[in-house]
């Protein structure tokens, strides 16, 4: 029981209680796909969906199988962990998950870090560190490094809003500093012919990120990335300098540009409109194709550590968000302006 209640706190990052209190019948599929449904009791948001992989629906089938053997009170039938000791309990309560984790955690017999010491040693993981809901923490964190979306996160988490969800992981210096200097000699223009940049340095001061990639233009490089000249018609700005990590966010506002375009079509627009959406579409259309044509031109090693570059930068500017594209703003009919 409490190795399955372990592999749920490791793998789905849910809160200790909101592992303690699944029910039995907590496991559905959808579409071919496991999923996990809980409560988010704290949000009061009830028969939440998450989808999980096999390893982890295997481990709760296969505790299923034990449980169904076990006699339990009737306060506990409904419950995935019935109360593991007399009580008023139906489930099994989070001191015992607490304690239970901390015995087995000190009773391994060793735990290291990925970091050396001066002899080139690994050194010894805190075992303090490791608590039920500190799994939470760990499994924001590792979909931070894996790139996922900071959107798609905030979902998986079951947060309302993003800026509590970028309260659960980090980039370290380092990591950064490294990926950086990976993705400078990657930079192109807008009409994507290269443009390394010298060195880190001047990737991270003389440029700022604005939504489709970086800016180099100095009055909005001053101003953080919120006074574009040009109101962030990227594709068409001499000063426009993407690079693979933006590859997702461009390709996204391709999409989105084609949408507009048969949107304007059907309204019957000036010919002129359709002709702008157009021309960004081509001019978006062959950054991204001079991007994928030097990433698959690159030996797999080379490509694998380019895009943990790129994912790390996207993770980066997820925790700082880019600046919003403008939108205009009307009076209303009360305004006196």
């Amino acid at each position: 029981m409490f190795r399955t209640i372990y592999i749920l706190l490791r793998d789905t990052g849910r809160r200790p209680w909101e592992v303690r209190w699944l029910r039995t019948d907590c496991l559905d599929t959808d579409t071919g796909e496991y999923v996990l449904i809980w409560d988010n009791h704290k949000a009061r948001r009830n028969r939440r969906r998450l989808e999980i992989s096999r390893d982890t629906a295997f481990a709760i089938q296969a505790w299923l199988t034990i449980r169904k053997t076990l006699k339990v009170p009737a306060r506990s039938r409904t419950f995935l962990f019935p109360a593991a000791r007399h009580g008023y309990d139906a489930c099994i309560d989070a001191d015992t998950m607490a304690r239970t984790l901390r015995r087995w955690v000190d009773g391994l017999p060793e735990l290291l870090t990925d970091a050396a010491d001066k002899h080139g040693q690994p050194l010894p993981f805190d075992r303090n560190r490791i608590f039920p809901y500190a799994f939470r923490h760990t499994y924001a964190q590792r979909h931070a490094d894996a790139g996922t979306d900071l959107h798609t996160l905030r979902d998986l988490m079951d947060h309302k809003s993003a800026d509590t969800t970028m309260g659960y992981f980090k980039v370290s210096i380092q990591r950064r500093r490294a990926a950086v200097e990976a993705m400078r000699t990657h930079v192109v223009d807008r009409y994507g012919q290269p443009r390394p940049t010298s060195s880190a340095t001047a990737y991270e001061a003389r440029s700022v990120a604005v939504p489709f990639g970086n800016c180099t233009e100095p009055s909005n490089v001053k101003a953080g990335g919120g006074q574009c000249p040009i109101r962030f018609q990227c594709s068409g700005c001499g000063f426009y300098r993407p690079d693979p990590s933006f590859l997702p966010a461009v390709e996204d506002h391709i999409r989105a540009l084609k949408a507009d375009r048969e949107t304007a079509r059907a309204l019957d627009v000036a010919e002129f409109v359709v002709r702008n959406l157009t021309d960004q579409i081509d001019s978006f259309q062959n950054v991204v194709t001079s991007i994928r044509t030097q990433l698959a031109a690159m030996p797999d090693n080379e490509r694998h550590h380019l895009e943990e570059a790129a994912a790390v930068l996207r993770k980066v500017r997820a925790a700082a968000p880019l600046p919003l594209l403008p939108v205009p703003t009307f009076p209303t009919r009360g305004d006196p302006s």
